[in-house]
């Protein structure tokens, strides 16, 4: 089943990155003002100056720039994405050099300071709520195990208004995952909800 949900998913951000380029809408978000706040919560997982960095479902590389706008610090970045569409837009845009990188796949013996995940548990298409609830859970596992001081990622919540809401969407509970993560990860878990967006973001620190 995780196949099927990867190569749904795989087509759907590719086509969305065909039809809209590098830009929001080609990752299936809204505007860079929403895009940036989301960036903004994530990356208060980081609590060090010199670190190593996956963004874990990276698309064109959005969180890239903005971590080479904002941060003075330094980084050394990987993107991940499923889609060698995404992929090879953001090498257009970030050619790879000594400080980012970019792959379509990752080893199982490969570990990074810090794991960001923006967005990819949110479009679930027809996707039944059972496989995507233990395809998330499955993900998030992986996120642990490939990172060492800590990682963060968002979804959407399902205190969404109910009249806004799409099929095609997954909305979670936010106490549901919270619970996951601190029972299963560590003793320092955040959960914020609280930037006017409908979503929430989780940060575990190691």
């Amino acid at each position: 089943m995780t196949e099927t949900i990867i190569q749904k998913v795989n087509q759907y951000y590719s086509e969305k990155i065909t039809a809209f380029g590098a830009t929001p809408r080609g990752v299936d978000w809204n505007s860079i003002e929403s895009q940036e706040v989301r960036f903004y919560q994530l990356l208060k997982v980081i609590s060090t100056e010199n670190f190593d960095i996956l963004d874990y479902g990276s698309g064109y590389g959005a969180l890239y720039e903005f971590l080479r706008r904002n941060y003075s610090v330094n980084f050394h970045y990987t993107g991940f994405d499923l889609s060698p569409k995404m992929i090879q837009h953001a090498i257009e845009i970030y050619p790879a050099n000594e400080n980012v990188s970019w792959v379509s796949s990752l080893k199982e013996n490969q570990t990074f300071d810090f794991i960001i995940a923006s967005g990819i548990f949110n479009v679930k298409l027809d996707i039944e709520n059972q496989a995507w609830e233990e395809y998330i859970l499955d993900t998030i596992n992986q996120i642990n195990k490939l990172s060492k001081k800590g990682f963060a990622f968002n979804m959407l919540t399902n205190y969404s208004d109910k009249e806004r809401r799409q099929e095609k969407l997954y909305y979670a509970s936010p106490e549901e995952i919270f619970a996951f993560c601190k029972k299963n990860f560590s003793k320092n878990v955040a959960l914020l909800h609280d930037y006017n967006l409908y979503e929430f973001t989780i940060i575990v620190r190691k």
